[in-house]
């Protein structure tokens, strides 16, 4: 039902607007060749209007869903999925329902997404809760994070599953064969950390045939490269990832200021333009373009409100490598594995 690599995208969500969508999807359909079909779900005057700006129309492998409502940032999530039923991103999520798309990308009301995905498309068999996965750079490549915000008041047993979910989506996005997971707590003795983390570590302990756990790691430990993936709760994980954001923005403002302070300092940082090069590359957001919200009967994709072309684009790519690699099925598959060996011991209740 539909094309196997079909992708829909809520494009009007986003703070950039529609132009800068239907630029993305100029990009992708140029750039990610296993993309069957993209499909830009909002008003169709405007969207066929911007494609034209671009020299693009639908056809084969684009085409346009209309909806006359938009989910608007400041919007309440639950009332406004309910109340903007003509919406975007609720006409979107009823495509991926449907079958007629196989994964969603959008920029637009995070909470209203995650509510919105997880009513209509429910949770996978053995999942309890769902879980935002977050692609961070370290020391030499990039880590997993998850997770980051989906759930803030998790039990053991969510952030067993998360580290799952993340090792699954980790060998996807990053490529990693057999991704090394690191529970985030507040140190790496026995013992330590809460009692969530002690319990889930004695779960992860157990489920050692299931994912390649390394064991707990502390904060100082996130950017050195021991773990692919880094779990912790929604809580711990939305504080880590904005925190992380706004270090890095106050390092890249800092540092501009700074060597072009004096004629001097901009000497030495055009000579040094090719490591800052090589930097920017490795830290861009871009690169992999959106967070996923795991754990879904279907592929569902955030990118930020305010993601430009690049990393829309790249947030498509990832979908249509979600969805090729049969990501949901491998997840089910571990999770079925992880709760046989832990039963008795915090798994999760049955779903009414």
């Amino acid at each position: 039902m539909g094309n196997p690599t079909c992708i829909a995208v809520d494009a009007m969500g986003g703070d950039r607007g529609p132009a800068e969508v239907v630029a993305a999807a100029k990009m992708a359909l140029k750039k990610v060749p296993k993309l069957g079909e993209l499909i830009l779900v909002g008003d169709r005057s405007l969207l066929e209007t911007e494609l034209k700006q671009v020299g693009l129309e639908p056809g084969e492998r684009l085409s346009i869903h209309h909806a006359s409502e938009v989910i608007e940032m400041r919007d309440k999530p639950l009332q406004a999925f309910k109340r903007k039923k003509d919406s975007s991103m609720v006409r979107a999520i009823e495509l991926v329902k449907e079958g007629r798309a196989k994964g969603l990308v959008s920029c637009g009301n995070t909470g209203a997404l995650m509510a919105g995905g997880t009513i209509r498309l429910r949770m996978l068999d053995g999942v309890d809760r769902p879980a935002l996965a977050s692609v961070i750079p370290n020391k030499k490549s990039h880590f997993i994070l998850i997770d980051a915000g989906a759930n803030p008041e998790a039990r053991p047993e969510h952030l067993m599953h998360n580290a799952i979910l993340g090792s699954i989506y980790c060998r996807i996005a990053l490529g990693v064969a057999f991704p090394r997971v690191g529970l985030l707590t507040i140190g790496t003795e026995e013992g330590k950390g809460n009692e969530l983390t002690h319990d889930t570590h004695e779960l992860l302990k157990q489920v050692k045939s299931v994912i390649n756990y390394a064991g707990p790691i502390e904060g100082f430990q996130v950017f050195d490269n021991r773990v692919d993936v880094v779990v912790c709760d929604g809580f711990v994980g939305n504080i880590l990832l904005k925190t992380c954001e706004g270090l890095f923005h106050n390092l890249k403002d800092y540092l501009k200021e700074e060597i072009t302070r004096n004629p001097l300092r901009k000497l030495g940082a055009f000579l040094s333009l090719g490591a800052f090069k090589t930097m920017k590359s490795q830290l861009s957001p871009e690169r992999y373009g959106g967070a996923p919200l795991l754990g879904l009967r279907g592929n569902i994709l955030k990118a930020h409100g305010s993601s430009n072309r690049e990393s829309i684009m790249n947030a498509i790519r990832i979908g249509v490598e979600m969805v090729e690699q049969d990501m949901n099925v491998h997840i089910v598959e571990d999770l079925a594995k992880a709760n046989q060996l832990t039963a008795g011991a915090g798994s999760p209740e049955p779903q009414a």
